[in-house]
């Protein structure tokens, strides 16, 4: 199923953005530790935490959309990305989870950790655009 997360795109991958492992069936991306986007000394930038999670909610969307045999165009709706507690230099974990996969449209909750799963460090909440491809 790693070749099945063509979602690792160019800008998720300069970001340094990984596939780690599954559960569930779902991806769980891994994002740096070392050579980090860096916001403040110490801590990753915002914008490299919600390309983390925007990253794997689309991956996740993308399996689901496979497993059913869809191929639709995948248009942001909005992301609104919660940011709970400062993310420092060190591994980020990301997994998303579909709420709702309907016609038209999908939800999905994203979450980021670090050391405790627990207590998350972002949340982000997507909606998207399931269009018929162009011709």
């Amino acid at each position: 199923m790693a070749n099945e997360l063509s979602a690792i795109t160019p800008y998720a991958a300069s970001l340094g953005i990984a596939f780690n492992e599954w559960e569930d069936g779902v991806p769980i991306l891994i994002l740096g530790g070392e050579n980090i986007v860096e916001g403040r000394p110490g801590f990753y930038h915002g914008g490299a935490i919600s390309g983390l999670l925007e990253t794997a909610g689309y991956a996740a969307l993308r399996l689901a959309l496979k497993a059913e045999e869809r191929e639709v165009q995948l248009k942001p709706i909005n992301i609104t990305v919660q940011f709970l507690a400062p993310a420092k230099a060190a591994p980020l974990f990301a997994k998303a989870r579909i709420t709702k996969l309907g016609r038209r449209n999908a939800n999905i909750a994203v979450e980021c950790w670090q050391d405790q799963r627990e207590r998350p460090r972002a949340t982000a909440i997507m909606n998207v655009l399931l269009a018929e491809p162009e011709v």
